[in-house]
């Protein structure tokens, strides 16, 4: 069985507020904290002491350096990871809602990570590829989309488990039918869709939770639905559970959803389930596997950032 954790993407600053429960204007003060989704789901999978390597690109900046010493310290693989004078290196401001809850701007026209072209992705890279995740948030219409579409397909004649979270920020996307074109162009590709419950109605039509995910069934082996405090959902084809979670008070909840992604994966790889495998998992082990990925979850956003924030077991 191969070990590594592959994400492609966005690697980026989070600038975290120092008040909740205000806008922008109101915010005395940020503090940057290293993010972006598919880096935050190789630190949770890292973090319980799994392989990884991210495939992204930094600007050749003090953000882009941050984020290559703070990753390095998580043992997050690096060997992939380009810097640019192109392009600088992309930010969000988050703002919080007394719940935990955020609202992003993006600083990113383009950025470093966007400009990452299909000519740096080469097949040997993925000869020891367990699993490749990815996001939407990187699928508009510059080159780091076909460097994706490159890596998934390079990725899948290892026998790779292809994992797709559309991590929906409608603010990066001047029109919506684009993303949801894009999301529909690569959902296709997806061993594992994870969404929310708030992204479900956008991505199938229905909010319907068991109904939306048997449409993305038709062609994915595992869908998972996260529902925030409330918990989360998991369905085969052959099975379906539903997790409640536990009551803990939400701090910051970024990079919760990847959280649960990255211990998810984990879970998978550390009970030996292959690609060809994934339709097979019983009814008992997909709870306890959901369980274990809220529990983690939960954890994670007692504290601000993400990877910071998250346990190193589960």
């Amino acid at each position: 069985m191969k070990n590594t954790l592959f994400a492609i993407g966005e690697a980026l600053i989070d600038f975290i507020p120092s008040e909740t429960g205000c806008d922008f204007g109101n915010v005395k003060s940020f503090s940057p904290k290293v993010g972006g989704a598919p880096a935050n789901v190789l630190g949770a999978f890292a973090k319980l002491g799994g392989k990884t390597q991210l495939i992204t690109q930094l600007g050749n900046d003090p953000f882009g350096d941050k984020i290559v010493n703070e990753l390095a310290g998580f043992n997050i693989g690096l060997d992939n990871v380009l810097l640019t004078d192109r392009a600088n290196t992309a930010l969000a401001f988050v703002s919080l809602a007394n719940d935990g809850n955020r609202t992003f701007s993006f600083y990113r026209n383009p950025s470093a990570d966007m400009l990452y072209n299909a000519e740096n992705i080469r097949g040997e890279m993925f000869e020891d590829c367990y699993a490749l995740h990815f996001c939407s948030v990187s699928l508009g219409n510059f080159p780091m989309k076909e460097a994706h579409e490159k890596a998934i397909e390079l990725a899948k004649k290892q026998g790779a488990i292809i994992s797709f979270d559309p991590n929906i920020r409608f603010p990066l996307w001047n029109d919506k039918r684009k993303l949801k074109e894009a999301i529909d162009e690569f959902l296709s590709s997806a061993d594992i869709i994870k969404i929310s419950d708030e992204e479900i109605e956008f991505i199938t039509g229905t909010n319907d939770i068991e109904k939306g995910s048997k449409m993305l069934l038709e062609n994915a082996k595992i869908v998972l639905c996260t529902c925030g405090a409330e918990g989360a959902y998991a369905f085969t084809k052959n099975a379906g559970v539903y997790v409640p979670s536990k009551k803990v008070k939400a701090v910051d909840t970024t990079g919760a959803g990847d959280a649960f992604n990255g211990s998810f994966l984990y879970n998978l790889y550390r009970n030996g389930y292959e690609r060809y495998m994934l339709d097979k998992i019983s009814k008992d082990e997909l709870n306890q596997f959901v369980k274990a990925s809220n529990d983690y979850c939960g954890k994670s956003v007692q504290r601000q950032g993400a990877i910071e924030s998250y346990p190193d077991a589960l």
